[in-house]
């Protein structure tokens, strides 16, 4: 009998207890559920909360309404936030790399007569990586294909590949928005055709009867571009204000470059770089349109070669040495 009272009384107690925890996520839930949009909140705030984003009434690209009020382009929009937004790690490296070559872009664009807001259209489509390559064999922040590169007055061969140099591909990809600007008459149009093609843009423009990108039913790759640049450009203006919490230390610095002409050939760039204060390594990834060890430079073309200023970084060089074979 003793212990039948016994498993009684501990059955009553985990009932109660069990219900007693019910009450208190009930409480709980009711008080977050009292939360405002601004999800106001200490308790709240301390653990970590997936929010969804406030997407702005209004808001320009290039100068250009985007019709916010549609509640297709707000979806759409919003789709790229959330994604950005909770995609921490590549948002937080675009944030980093943005700080050492926008200082680049930036002034060129300018220069050119393009919306300084395209430099989040290099942005998504390289995501700054100096080397990348597309499995298309798109290559470089703006991504050209080779038959357009050379539309566009960029060399490549065996040696050398100016798609993968930053000023002048870029210079390149400002000739090439400008021409579909004369075309379309709308940056919005400019950005999808960067993505689509300039005639696929245009036919279904045809097709639909329909003037503006955001009338347009496209594929989802095309339908997404344009948010995707929105939505970057909205996150890297106000990072904070999505969750991005960064001392200006933790971005990646703009090194003061110098630039050394060239006229002839380079038999060795590793004898180049050491000559010039930097090693092999270094003198690659600020040209990475140097695609060999040497450089023939058979039509003594007149080239540009960038290296960090001097001063700015030091290097201790340490030679090759051949290992040497023990006689037996």
């Amino acid at each position: 009998m003793l212990k039948n009272k016994t498993f009684k009384n501990i059955s009553l107690t985990l009932v109660l207890l069990t219900c007693g925890y019910f009450i208190a996520q009930l409480f709980n839930y009711s008080k977050l559920s009292d939360l405002d949009n601004e999800h106001r909140g200490t308790e709240y705030m301390n653990k970590y909360t997936v929010y969804a984003l406030k997407i702005p009434d209004k808001f320009l690209f290039a100068d250009e309404k985007v019709p916010l009020d549609r509640w297709d382009i707000k979806e759409s929009l919003d789709r790229e936030l959330l994604v950005n937004t909770y995609w921490q790690s590549q948002t937080l490296l675009f944030l980093k790399r943005a700080n050492r070559y926008f200082p680049i872009i930036v002034p060129i664009l300018k220069e050119e007569g393009v919306p300084d807001d395209f430099k989040y259209l290099a942005l998504i489509e390289s995501g700054l990586i100096t080397t990348i390559v597309s499995p298309a064999g798109a290559v470089g922040f703006w991504q050209f294909m080779p038959p357009t590169a050379r539309d566009y007055k960029l060399e490549i061969n065996k040696e050398v590949d100016e798609r993968y140099n930053i000023e002048k591909s870029t210079r390149a990809a400002c000739k090439y928005l400008k021409d579909s600007y004369k075309k379309f008459g709308s940056w919005a149009l400019v950005a999808a055709s960067y993505n689509a093609g300039r005639t696929h843009i245009h036919s279904q423009m045809k097709l639909q009867n329909a003037g503006s990108y955001y009338d347009l039913l496209l594929g989802d790759e095309t339908a997404r571009y344009l948010f995707r640049i929105i939505a970057t450009k909205l996150i890297m203006e106000n990072p904070q204000d999505f969750g991005f919490r960064f001392r200006d230390s933790d971005l990646y610095p703009n090194i003061p470059t110098r630039k050394i002409k060239i006229k002839g050939g380079v038999k060795n760039f590793a004898d180049f770089a050491q000559q010039n204060g930097v090693n092999y390594k270094i003198l690659k990834l600020f040209n990475p349109w140097l695609r060999k060890p040497y450089l023939t430079n058979k039509y003594k073309k007149e080239y540009e070669i960038t290296l960090p200023a001097k001063g700015y970084i030091n290097f201790a060089f340490s030679e090759y040495k051949k290992p040497q074979v023990e006689k037996k």
